[in-house]
């Protein structure tokens, strides 16, 4: 399970490419659906820039699960893994902005990126139980894994890294680019009645 593991973390950059290409070719797109999903794209947008801010770049690794800090601020201290919630919503707001194929092709990848991220978490967390112990069990067991509670969990003994901005927009170019891109050509193909 390791190596499969490994395997879909190694790629999980791109496993959205075929969603994207289907949400395109089948675009149904209408003003309403482009200004609720961009919405709801731009929050899981806004979540996974939060997160990166704290985590830096170390979330952009294609080679092993690891990191420097147990990282329990920002978004972190209401739910383990923003950025992978920050995923699933800006996916699903891509989906309804395009309406193809709706609602099968989002509930189709709203499951399968809830599967590839729980079988990426299972890695992530032996890692992190290996390497900051009790901390980390501690962070655990207070905090959800995919949905979010409703105050911040706080540990004073945990080092944390600081809030940068600058850093967290140049490691999230990548995923600005793709959400833009997309989103300018869903909004031409509906202004070109495609």
């Amino acid at each position: 399970m390791k190596n499969f593991a490994t395997k879909i973390f190694n790629y999980r950059s791109y496993t959205p490419i075929p969603f994207l290409i289907l949400m395109l070719i089948f675009q149904q797109a209408s003003a309403i659906s482009l200004i609720i999903g961009f919405a709801m794209a731009l929050c899981g947008e806004l979540i996974r820039l939060w997160g990166v801010c704290y985590a830096g770049s170390e979330t952009r690794t294609t080679g092993k699960v690891g990191g420097v800090f147990l990282v329990i601020s920002g978004p972190f201290a209401y739910v383990r893994n923003p950025l992978y919630v920050g995923n699933i919503t800006m996916y699903l707001g891509i989906g309804i902005m395009s309406m193809a194929l709706y609602p099968y092709l989002q509930l189709a990848a709203l499951f399968f990126f809830y599967w590839q991220y729980s079988v990426i978490i299972l890695e992530e967390e032996n890692y992190l139980r290996k390497t900051f112990g009790a901390d980390y069990e501690d962070y655990f067991n207070n905090v959800p894994r995919l949905v979010p509670r409703l105050t911040p969990y706080k540990n004073d003994k945990v080092e944390q890294p600081p809030f940068k901005l600058d850093a967290g927009l140049r490691s999230e170019r990548r995923t600005l680019q793709a959400f833009s891109s997309v989103t300018i050509i869903l909004v031409v193909l509906y202004l070109l009645g495609v």
